[in-house]
């Protein structure tokens, strides 16, 4: 009995990971109408799927984004508008939830941050190109006659590490 504990922890182990993947979702069902169909497909792709983040719900393989699909299906198949239907989605899930978000205070930073920052860019190179370089004072008569002769002394210096067959 020892012995086979160590095997089904194993196996259990190997199991593990393929237990724990999302079930596929179900196929699609499209409407009878294909008006509705349409116009379901049009919505499809103004949706962001809340899993995938970068995807429309059209293209998301995820289980939440057919299950998006199905219940954007049925309000259309009730007779909601698409404003009604986008409503819902974002009561449930947020504005993020549309590619387009609606313009309020709430939603300002994601319509005119990128352009705020643009403009804080350019204005701080614009800062930065407009900055006149400070000029170094001119040396004093005392100052270029010990620059002269330093200058002289490296010049004639010989390298200590330097052979004979070198100079």
């Amino acid at each position: 009995m020892r012995r086979l504990l160590p095997i089904v922890a194993a196996l259990a182990l190997a199991v593990a990971p393929a237990a724990a993947q999302e079930p596929p979702p179900t196929p699609d069902r499209p409407l009878a109408d294909a008006a509705q169909e349409a116009r379901a497909q049009a919505l499809f792709n103004d949706i962001r799927c809340v899993v995938c983040q970068h995807e429309a719900i059209a293209d998301s393989p995820a289980g939440l984004a057919a299950d998006v699909r199905g219940l954007v299906r049925e309000q259309i198949a009730a007779g909601r508008s698409d404003q009604q239907v986008r409503d819902d989605l974002v009561r449930r899930y947020g504005d993020f939830v549309l590619f387009t978000p609606p313009l309020r205070w709430g939603t300002w930073l994601l319509w005119f941050g990128p352009l705020a920052a643009l403009l804080a860019a350019a204005a701080g190179l614009l800062v930065l190109a407009r900055r006149r370089p400070t000029e170094a004072p001119a040396l004093s008569a005392a100052e270029e006659a010990d620059l002269a002769r330093i200058l002289a002394e490296q010049a004639v210096r010989p390298d200590a590490d330097a052979k004979p067959s070198d100079h």
